[in-house]
């Protein structure tokens, strides 16, 4: 029933019922509605509840608007029951029911808009039985009376007049609420996307760290097993394996550290692999000691959005970590195939059967959610049919524009 406000706006509501019931105070004491020239204690003491009541009602009617509507009826009657002149509780009346459509629940609107109604008919009633019933016990006024018509027509403009006024305040106060729901609408919007572009953002540094931890590790293990091997019989071996181990932490450090700047900073964007670095790629894969056999046919016509490069770029960097993790001695075939409207890319390995791994989890998730925020498709699976246990990563990734276009060749093998 009671709604969370703020001391100031509880302070300042406080004061404004104050200063009603300071200018409502000297109505007190005076002739009833009727005309009559003496007050009884009674008259007295209704105007004084009802004065009180109205300036409560006006006090709270933003902290609770059913309870200020329930007393300004009472207020409101108490002034009609005792015959009163309104006084504060013609302005209170407004206040309450435009707080009722304004702050108030959903039923409380409602029994607001039917105040207004029922509030009219009664307000109008009541100032005309107290004009005839002065106009009939007042002997200074006119012996000649008002007549039937003229009656009803001043009850009817009566109503029309409260009714309109009432009603203004409480569509007013309808007015400010609509607006108020438009802002809080609007301000769980903002945040719902805030919320939805740190998820992105959070989900696009898990994957990044995922290939970038993966495949560094991937190759820092197979330099090492190698150097251990070749320790003996090649020592020089052995120091391009430790030279290639140190080249390749330097470079997964930096881009950890990278993306914990992106952690601290939201907002920071750090460069991003493009085609350029594959090549870096492709020599860390050999280093490695794997046999990499790489076809480009045709290749790119210009420069590909920096999105597709991303994508190609970490897409190949998973499938090769993949298939020096779990591939055999046989090599492993990579091609690409850059058309005007799609570039098309494939990892081809034999699977080593003594690892009884196989190639999942959050890699093939991340290279599919690659694929997919570019509008593109991946498969990843096993493939048996020439008798070799071979698994096979085939990607399509759609290319809508091209920044530069270069002439273009045949073909290139690396």
């Amino acid at each position: 029933m009671f709604r969370p406000l703020r001391r100031s706006q509880l302070v300042w509501d406080i004061v404004g019922a104050s200063l009603l019931l300071l200018i409502g105070w000297p109505v007190i004491g005076v002739a009833s509605a009727t005309g009559m020239e003496a007050t009884s204690g009674w008259t007295a003491l209704g105007a004084v509840l009802s004065t009180v009541l109205a300036a409560g009602a006006a006090a709270i009617r933003r902290l609770s608007p059913p309870l200020a509507l329930m007393i300004a009826w009472v207020a409101a009657l108490m002034t009609m029951a005792f015959v009163l002149i309104p006084g504060v509780i013609i302005p209170v009346v407004f206040m309450v029911l435009f707080a009722t459509s304004a702050y108030g629940s959903k039923r409380t609107m409602y029994w607001g808009l039917a105040s207004v109604v029922v509030g009219s008919l009664l307000a109008s009633a009541y100032v005309t039985l107290a004009t005839l019933a002065g106009a009939f016990l007042n002997p200074s006024v006119p012996t000649e009376k008002p007549g039937t018509t003229l009656v009803l027509v001043i009850t009817a403009a009566m109503f029309v007049a409260c009714i309109a006024s009432m009603g203004l305040s409480w569509a007013f106060g309808l007015l400010l609420r609509n607006r108020l729901r438009t802002r809080r609408v609007e301000r769980e919007r903002e945040i719902a996307e805030a919320l939805a572009v740190a998820e992105q953002q959070r989900t696009q540094i898990a994957r990044d760290m995922h290939d970038v931890v993966a495949h560094s590790l991937a190759v820092v293990i197979a330099q090492a097993d190698g150097a251990r091997y070749a320790s003996v019989a090649r020592p020089e071996a052995a120091t391009e394996a430790l030279r290639t181990i140190a080249s390749t932490a330097r470079g997964a450090l930096s881009d950890v550290r990278l993306l914990l700047t992106q952690l601290r900073h939201s907002q920071a964007e750090g460069p991003q692999p493009t085609l350029a670095d594959l090549e870096m790629l492709y020599t860390q894969v050999r280093q490695a000691g794997v046999d990499l056999r790489v076809d480009i046919d045709p290749i790119p016509r210009g420069d590909p959005p920096g999105a597709i490069q991303l994508a190609v770029y970490r897409i190949l960097q998973e499938a090769l970590t993949n298939a020096m993790r779990h591939g055999d001695d046989s090599g492993v075939d990579v091609y690409l195939s850059w058309y005007p409207d799609r570039v098309d890319l494939g990892v081809i390995n034999v699977i080593n059967l003594q690892d009884s791994s196989r190639p999942g989890g959050h890699g093939l998730i991340g290279m599919r959610e690659r694929a997919q925020l570019v509008g593109g498709t991946l498969d990843a699976g096993a493939d048996a049919t020439d008798g070799r246990n071979r698994f096979v990563v085939r990607a399509s990734i759609p290319i809508t524009e091209i920044a530069e276009p270069a002439e273009s060749a045949a073909g290139s093998t690396s």
